[in-house]
């Protein structure tokens, strides 16, 4: 493939959309393509904006950041002009939307000629549905806009199923390309000095199931099982969570604990559990087996495409009851545990590779080019 000029578009660079974000750029710049990103100047975090550093003298076309608002506003405009303006002046091959915000500049942004629009959904509109006025207008706004994309990648056959049932059968390309992890995260982490029996990772968010974690603990503590467990993260629900920790008597024995890298969090916890209430194909999850630790997580969303033959060791999410049994089993059998660890390491080696999903994306792009007669005649010219 010719190298090709591509901007991404996301509005939060927080959370797994910014690792895949960051992840497919540096492999589409060791590939020899001329990348740019544009992305929200409200969010983000201090370990956000080192990366965003860090990346930006590897970019052709640069970075840059724009006030780009969570709900519809008159700023749309704006962030969309900006968008068009980027693409004019890199003279863009493709423009890939990255979540709702991302998908929607891309696909509505300006050029006067040809382009490839790709969009990946990252959950974002898919996490609505027509039940509510808000989830109507989005959803709505999604199934306009398939008018204007080109390509649809989905992170997983789940999100591809939900944007079906929810918005339609997308126009053009339509791809599951898995998101993948790299050969440092298969390296062993060793536990930190204090680390305690359990540890989640993730936002503090009513869809990662916290709560029940939380509750399943004292269960267990209240059956004579010391348990103690480190909350990684961050987000709106840590008061709440909080507050339930010191209700229920645990607070000596749940800590919370800032957001970190991943490997640094896994570092601090024995077994780590993820009681997701929904989840799309989780970096959290891919990043746990690939460092081979044990790990209780639930039958949502593509996590069962990540587990595969495994999917029997997945549990029903928002049952405190089954979450405990699936503690106290991994306790009492640790032998069962770490070969399952084993095995699913190995499927992740196998199928879910970061070189394997950028090499996944940038075939799309070269499909989408082909399948339009006239885009790839500018693109060949």
């Amino acid at each position: 493939m010719r190298p090709l000029n591509i901007i991404h578009v996301l509005r939060a660079p927080l959370g797994g959309l910014f690792r895949h974000v960051v992840d497919m750029v540096n492999g589409q710049v060791a590939r020899g393509h001329n990348v740019g990103i544009v992305v929200d100047s409200l969010t983000g975090n201090d370990r956000a904006r080192e990366t965003l550093g860090q990346m930006a003298p590897s970019l052709k076309h640069g970075i840059s950041q724009i006030v780009m608002p969570r709900q519809l506003s008159p700023r749309d405009f704006a962030a969309v002009l900006h968008v068009s303006k980027r693409l004019l002046a890199s003279k863009a091959d493709v423009v890939h939307g990255h979540g709702a915000k991302g998908g929607a500049y891309a696909r509505l942004a300006v050029v006067g000629r040809p382009i490839v629009r790709a969009y990946t959904p990252h959950g974002g509109s898919l996490l609505l549905d027509h039940t509510t006025l808000n989830g109507k207008a989005y959803l709505l706004l999604e199934k306009l806009l398939m008018a204007r994309g080109d390509a649809y990648l989905f992170e997983s056959a789940f999100s591809a199923d939900v944007f079906r049932a929810k918005v339609g059968e997308p126009r053009g390309l339509v791809r599951v390309i898995h998101n993948g992890v790299g050969e440092a995260e298969f390296a062993p982490v060793p536990l930190a000095p204090d680390a305690t029996d359990i540890v989640f990772v993730g936002e503090y968010r009513h869809v990662k199931g916290i709560d029940t974690l939380i509750d399943a603990i004292a269960a267990l503590r209240s059956e004579g099982r010391p348990l103690t467990a480190t909350l990684v993260g961050s987000g709106p629900e840590r008061d709440r969570l909080q507050a339930q920790v010191a209700r229920l008597g645990l607070t000596d024995a749940v800590r919370f604990a800032q957001a970190r890298p991943m490997r640094q969090a896994l570092a601090l916890g024995k077994l780590v559990v993820l009681p997701s209430r929904a989840e799309s194909l989780p970096y959290v999850v891919l990043e746990t087996a690939a460092a081979e630790r044990p790990m209780i997580t639930t039958r949502v969303g593509g996590i069962p495409e990540i587990y595969g033959p495994l999917s029997d060791a997945l549990i029903a999410p928002g049952n405190v009851p089954v979450l405990a049994g699936a503690i106290k089993a991994t306790e009492d059998e640790p032998a069962v545990a770490a070969e399952r660890s084993r095995t699913l390491r190995g499927r992740i080696a196998a199928s879910f590779s970061v070189e394997a999903m950028v090499d996944g994306v940038l075939s799309c792009y070269e499909r989408a080019i082909d399948v339009a007669p006239v885009v790839g005649q500018v693109l060949g010219a």
